[in-house]
């Protein structure tokens, strides 16, 4: 078996997940996919602490135990859908022989935040902050579900962790960057090299 790493990057609805061999140094992207959160029309799976500030800040006032129980429901589904999503890619990578030895989670720091509800009711600008921060709570235990040894990477201070670890120039790390993207295809945006980077990263070493 392929020993890789796996690089999760949250977004809106979800993470982009990249998975990273690195035999002697040479990464090779062995996949590149989205594992959903929320599930098409359902606006609590998508974003659940949107919906409650929207109830508690609306005409009628709903009150905090109701939109408590919004975001309850809301990280339930999503916490559904990031299992059976995680569980069939490592399924459908054993199949392929790759495993998933390691994934890495880009954090940033915002985690200081604990009281997620709280925290986006107090502001109209907080929401997606929180919404970011949930994800990755849900990502946390669909990972701990499959059995991978997680890591978390803060997404700033990345690159030059890499290059620590790589013992590369940013620039010869770029580079491999875009050759890797021209083997998968689109999409390769930021949030497929930042997963990328830090699966390889992770997976550097220990195979």
């Amino acid at each position: 078996m392929t020993r890789i790493g796996l690089g999760f990057r949250v977004v809106r609805g979800g993470s982009v997940v990249v998975g990273v061999s690195a035999d002697e140094r040479e990464p090779r992207v062995v996949l590149s996919t989205f594992l959903a959160t929320a599930r098409e029309g359902d606006r609590l799976s998508l974003e659940p602490y949107h919906v409650a500030a929207e109830m508690v800040r609306s005409a009628d006032g709903e009150d905090l135990a109701d939109a408590a129980a919004a975001v309850a429901k809301g990280c339930e589904r999503q916490e559904q859908l990031a299992a059976e999503g995680l569980d069939d890619i490592v399924n459908k990578l054993q199949d392929r022989g790759c495993e998933p030895v390691v994934a890495a989670l880009l954090v940033n720091r915002a985690g200081w935040v604990t009281d997620l509800l709280a925290y986006s009711l107090a502001f109209p600008d907080h929401p997606p902050v929180a919404e970011g921060l949930a994800l990755r709570e849900v990502l946390r235990s669909a990972i701990g579900r499959v059995g991978i040894e997680r890591v978390e990477l803060d997404e700033k201070s990345l690159p030059d962790l890499a290059t620590k670890r790589l013992d590369m120039a940013p620039a010869e790390i770029d580079a491999r960057m875009k050759t890797l993207g021209a083997t998968v295809g689109p999409p390769w945006r930021k949030e497929q090299k930042l997963a990328c980077l830090s699966a390889w990263v992770a997976v550097s070493g220990r195979n």
